[in-house]
Formats: C-alpha cells, structure tokens, sequence
C-alpha cells in the first residue's frame, strides 16, 4: 500500500480562518481570495471512526486592511453587501506521498515550445502533450527543474480560435491533467507605429465588459457553475472579446470557461488598506486631480500608511499571481483601481512585470496615474471621452466608461438606483449606447485607442447600469445591435 497525505483544500475563505480535525488545530489561513490547503493526515482518526472538520471564520470586512474588494459593511452605491466565510468549493484529497504540488506552464509562442516545471519534493515525471486527442509530445521533467517541450506546427490560442492542448503528468503513482494555449500577450507598434496591445505578435483591439461577479442569491458565489458560464458565453455572443475581472479572484472553473470558450481577461487584483478619502477616490471622476501616491506624504493620503498592511498587498498579489500564472485567457493584470489602497503603483507595476513577463501591467486603472505600467488607463463617465494630445509611448485604453442605467421592473434588487446616465426605455438606451460609440469610440481607435471596458456585464445591488440585469434573466438591449457596436471596434 502506497503512503498517503490528505489535505482538505479550500478555494477561498473570507477572511481570516482556522481550521481544526477532531480538535486539534490543522492550520490558519489570513485573506479571503486564495486558495490553501492543511495536512491533516496525523490528525485523523484510525479504524474508520468519523472525523470532525470545524472552521472557524472571523472577517472584519471593510474595517481592517486585507484585500476586501466591494465589500462594505454600510453598504450602497458601488460598494455591496459584504460576503464572509466559505465561498467557494472545499473538498479533500488523498495523495501518495510523493506527488505533484503544481504545475507551472508558460507557452513560447516564437520558439514554438511549452515550457513544463513540475513542482515536487523530488523524482522525475513523465510529461505527454495532446492535441484533439493525440499525443504530439513527450519529455521527462526532473521536480523543480523547467523543461523545454519542443511542438511541431503549433496552432495558436484566440478568441476566435480557443485552441488547448491537453498535459498528462505522471509521477510515481501520482497523475495529474491540464491544459495550456499557445499565445503571447505583448505591446508594440502597428503599421503606423501607434502603440498596442498585441495578440500573438499582432495588434488586436480589447473590446471589453466590466465583470463583477456578484450573485443576487450567493454574492461572490455564483448558483451554478453553468450561471458561470453563462455569464461569458452571453458577452462573447453579443461580441465583446475580454472581460475585465473586477476587484475579486474567481474559482478556477471560470477562468476555465473562459480559456476553452475564448475570452481574454483582464484580471484586478483586490484592493485593501485603510478607509478612502473622497478626495482621492471620487474626486477625479469630476476633476482632473492626479496626486503622488509614493512617500509618506502620498501613503497617508491614499490610506496606505501602515507598513505591514502595504507588505501584505504585496503577498496577496504575488499569491494572485502565482494562483493564476496558468490561466491562458488572462492577459492584463491590473494592480490597482480608482486609488483605492493605491501606493507606490509604479514601483508595483514593476514588481508583477518581474513576477510574470509574459502579460501587460495596467498599473492604476481609473485615474492617478503614476507613468508605470505598459497602459495609459483612462476611466470617463461624466464627460466626453477624448484621446489625450499628451502621449508617453504606453498604450490608451479606456478602462471603465458607459455605466447608462435602466430599471427593469420585476428584475431589480431593491428600490435604489445607481448609474452614471439614467433611461427610462430600452429604445432610448439603445439609441444612447449606439450613439456613444460612433461619436467617441470609434473615431478614437485609429488615434491610437486599443482597449474598452463598458461599465457592466450586469446589474449589482443598486447599480442599474448593467447589460443584463441582476438576475440574467433579461439583456437590456437587442443583441443584434450591441454585436454590430462591437463588430466595429477592431483594429
């Protein structure tokens, strides 16, 4: 008989947790985004007995300084009903001894390889890739050490074309599966040298949706995992090709749905630090307020004064990052939003640039840009939108924009009603939203324009502002007419 461990994992616990079997303590988890995992195997009891598994949660929402995304414990506006505790899939594993702890795979596109680590406490795996069911390589992949897998006449991942290859990994009795896509994310001049976003080497135009991923009956949880898919395949079907994940770290199954169904991400890491100064926060959306968010002078302003709670970020998006190194669709990473908990942003840009060079940095989406980062990051709601005359060689997106609101009687959540430009009919939204993209959108895309993020995938709470409404039960606006809007953002 092989010699086992068994760990019960958890994908996510809001916030802080201890975990006990049969009384004793397993282990503590800090932040309410990422994964972990216990060995409880000396803690268990012999001869078939039933074990006790207790976890004891504690969340201070919106007071303490942890990453805690929309949660408000007042909520309103556009900050929600706080979520606390377990809020994604928990469930135990029995694995030999010796075993996979994770996968690392990176795609070289121009090389025409996938580049295998095989993390380990030792031994040699053996590494077979597919492609529609057929066995195109093999390697043997020592733990700990990166392997090179060289593919013959590679097909490369698209929203168009969501190509996976599939990846057995056998170590001693252990085996696990996966999967990886060949693109590469990058910036870089087109024809008439305007900087943009690059999909496998070539301008491709990011028309994007905010995704907040808030459930009407679960909050962070979504019903089923087939609402999850729902969710993308309803964007792609009305022509958006990327969704901004906005302030949360969705399970892993909908980074899945979106690899295999092909939709780029952009993905926001999770603001936390001390409560935020209207000055800083809600001001520039009216005022072009642009403040230094380094120094102690800029720490304090942004309510990132503690040292400790700026080093904590720090973990929590290397976690972030290292958690989702995997995801093929992911492309952008978003360090900070709106300068909410926003410090030192440019020197942060850099740091995740190091951790993953693979992707592009967004370093301060909204406003108080601090230069860092691959993107000019601009968020419009209240005025027109127009392309910058001042341009420092990054690329322009425009981030979050849009936000018109309709009430659907019988779909909304309460009585309130938030949004940035108010509708009474869905013909007048229609007209509105076609209008805004032929008169500032579309003319922006050949003065340099790269990227869209429409304010929102659905309606949250008092937010009216979305797409869909709060339960997807309705699309605000005829399909037809949100694909051709679409169709015409392309470079």
């Amino acid at each position: 008989q092989v010699a086992a461990v068994v760990r019960p994992r958890f994908g996510a616990v809001d916030q802080w947790c201890r975990v006990t079997v049969n009384g004793a303590e397993a282990g503590t988890h800090d932040g309410g985004y990422l994964p972990f995992a216990f060995d409880v195997t000396g803690l268990l009891r012999d001869g078939g007995a039933p074990n006790t598994l207790v976890v004891e949660v504690r969340d201070p929402s919106d007071t303490g300084d942890r990453g805690r995304g929309k949660q408000r414990l007042e909520r309103g506006g556009i900050w929600y009903t706080p979520q606390s505790g377990i809020w994604q899939t928990v469930w135990a594993e029995r694995v030999p001894d010796l075993h996979v702890e994770r996968l690392t795979l990176v795609p070289h596109l121009d090389d025409s390889c996938v580049e295998v680590t095989v993390h380990a406490a030792g031994g040699e795996a053996r590494v077979a890739v597919d492609a529609d069911g057929r066995t195109v390589a093999r390697a043997q992949a020592p733990a700990g050490t990166p392997v090179r897998i060289p593919l013959d006449d590679v097909r490369e991942w698209t929203p168009e074309d969501p190509f996976l290859y599939d990846v057995t990994v056998e170590l001693g009795d252990d085996i696990v599966r996966s999967y990886f896509g060949m693109r590469s994310f990058g910036v870089g001049p087109d024809e008439n040298g305007v900087p943009r976003l690059l999909l496998n080497g070539r301008p491709y135009f990011h028309a994007g949706v905010l995704d907040q991923g808030y459930w009407p009956d679960g909050l962070y949880t979504a019903p089923s995992d087939a609402a999850l898919v729902h969710d993308i395949a309803t964007m792609k079907r009305l022509g958006f090709t990327m969704l901004r994940k906005h302030i949360k770290v969705e399970p892993l199954r909908w980074y899945h749905h979106c690899d295999r169904l092909g939709v780029l991400v952009w993905q926001d890491c999770v603001n936390g630090g001390g409560p935020y100064r209207p000055e800083i926060v809600t001001a520039p959306a009216f005022l072009p307020v642009r403040l230094d968010d380094s120094g102690d002078r800029g720490h304090r302003r942004f309510g990132r004064a503690d040292a400790a709670a700026r080093e904590r970020f720090r973990e929590e998006l290397r976690g972030t990052v290292e958690h989702l190194r995997n995801v093929v669709s992911i492309a952008v990473w978003v360090p900070f939003n709106e300068g909410w908990g926003q410090f030192d942003a440019a020197g942060v840009a850099r740091e995740v640039a190091e951790l993953d060079p693979t992707r592009t940095v967004d370093h301060a989406s909204g406003w108080h840009d601090q230069g860092g980062g691959d993107l000019r990051s601009l968020h419009v709601y209240f005025r027109r939108f127009r392309v910058p005359r001042r341009r420092d060689g990054r690329v322009l997106v425009l981030s979050e924009y849009g936000g018109y609101n309709l009430r659907v009687d019988g779909h909304a959540w309460n009585d309130e009603d938030f949004g940035y430009r108010r509708f009474h009919d869905a013909a007048r939204l229609g007209g509105a939203f076609a209008r805004l993209h032929a008169r500032e959108i579309v003319p922006a895309i050949p003065r340099g324009l790269s990227a869209t993020v429409y304010t929102q995938l659905s309606d949250v709470e008092d937010e009216l502002n979305g797409l869909l409404t709060y339960d997807r039960r309705v699309c605000k606006l005829p399909e037809r007419l949100v694909r051709g809007v679409n169709r015409r953002l392309r470079l």
